[in-house]
């Protein structure tokens, strides 16, 4: 994003920590059958580019690509799981301070979880013949980090 008209500020000049460039992306997979049905595995990218550090755009922070993970395991309503965030430990800065600031981006980090599902609620409702058949499934639940 470019100012376009302004006073104060330089027109061309960019927004600061606003990259005109950014995606990420998290897929997971479960196995579905034998001994170990429920096990899963998530792989994450997380891009964000170039981006103007302060709105006189005196310096720039540079972009970074990002990599997490995640295995877990599913079984009836209990879940067990561990991320792995910023798995190649890449040093990168998340955002930008007025001043000049920068902050770092977290390090290579291991967060385990446990959760239990205490109820599940299946809402249905009259639809048209073409999307007969879909509910919506809620499930509560309660996370201990």
């Amino acid at each position: 994003m470019w100012f376009t008209e302004d006073t104060t500020f330089e027109v061309g000049s960019r927004l600061p920590n606003t990259a005109n460039h950014a995606f990420n992306v998290w897929t997971t997979y479960e196995i579905q059958k034998g001994n170990l049905q429920g096990l899963s595995f998530g792989l994450g990218l997380f891009f964000v580019g170039d981006r103007a550090g302060d709105l006189p755009n005196t310096y720039d922070v540079p972009s970074y690509l990002r990599t997490d993970a995640a295995i877990f395991y599913n079984r009836d309503r209990f879940r067990i799981g561990l991320n792995f965030k910023n798995l190649f430990d890449v040093e990168y800065f998340e955002n930008t301070y007025f001043g000049g600031h920068v902050g770092y981006g977290q390090p290579f980090t291991v967060q385990g979880t446990v959760s239990w599902q205490f109820m599940s609620l299946l809402i249905t409702r009259a639809m048209p013949a073409a999307t007969e058949g879909i509910a919506l499934k809620l499930k509560p639940n309660i996370a201990f980090k």
